[in-house]
């Protein structure tokens, strides 16, 4: 696997962006924090994100309900390499 093949930033906002709509979102990627860990890439770059999303898709939806249309709208970031994603529904900047 190389970091052409790997998820950015970029890539997770957009499809997020694109699929739910948020009215909040920020996207960060972790993977630096998680060298040596098993999944962990040695450029420390596209393996563990976080997400801190707000969206109508969530409304009346309980939290598991929401990090499930998180993962189905990144699902083929993982094939990438996508290997550790923290969610939190309930961002509030």
């Amino acid at each position: 696997m190389t970091n052409a093949t790997l998820p950015r930033t970029a890539d997770l906002q957009a499809r997020l962006q694109e699929r739910l709509a948020p009215t909040r979102l920020e996207v960060v990627d972790e993977s630096y924090q998680h060298a040596g860990h098993v999944g962990a890439h040695a450029s420390g770059v596209g393996t563990h994100f976080r997400v801190r999303i707000a969206s109508p898709h969530f409304t009346g939806k309980t939290r598991v309900a929401c990090h499930r249309l998180v993962y189905d709208a990144l699902q083929d970031f993982i094939a990438q390499g996508l290997h550790a994603l923290a969610i939190e529904t309930d961002f509030n900047p």
